[in-house]
């Protein structure tokens, strides 16, 4: 009982401080929850610890979103993650946790150890989306670095890619 009050209250802090969601925004013909807010972390090998740590009691899986305040693609992929639809998806399966990259792609990058902790040598851009086991197992090695187009993206085509890559 206490494990599952922990694990709820952990998971909503998580979601509550990764991204404040502002209404929505139209980009041509979507309609995306936009994040007004990606905190950055002065910690952020340290929340992958505690999130992997959560996996392994929990049996969940660890979301690791690596992107960047500058990024409209990673304001609107921390906005999704916020919503009600996927804040039920993320409790039940994930350990959510946000790390801030820069700009790797110009050379500007914070927290690039991190990506190469999992086996990821090249962030091309941002947001990159991981999906780990407890093990720290990158499970979606081939789509980890292809969310530079959160942003264009589908809502319903986000969720099943969410709730087919949480096992």
């Amino acid at each position: 009982m206490i494990k599952a009050l922990f694990s709820g209250i952990f998971a909503a802090l998580l979601l509550a401080g990764c991204a404040t969601v502002a209404n929505r925004v139209a980009g041509g013909s979507h309609n995306y929850p936009e994040a007004e807010s990606y905190i950055v972390s002065d910690d952020a090998e340290g929340d992958v610890d505690a999130a992997l740590a959560s996996a392994a009691e929990n049996g969940t899986r660890v979301l690791l979103v690596m992107g960047a305040n500058w990024c409209h693609d990673s304001r609107a992929l921390a906005g999704w993650l916020a919503t009600a639809r996927f804040q039920s998806l993320i409790e039940r399966e994930y350990e959510l946790v946000f790390v801030n990259i820069g700009t790797p792609q110009r050379g500007d990058g914070h927290n690039l150890d991190i990506a190469r902790r999992f086996g990821l040598d090249d962030l091309p851009g941002t947001p990159n989306l991981l999906v780990l086991t407890a093990e720290g197992e990158l499970v979606n090695a081939d789509t980890a670095t292809t969310w530079r187009n959160a942003a264009s993206r589908e809502e319903d085509a986000i969720f099943a890619e969410l709730a087919k890559l949480a096992g």
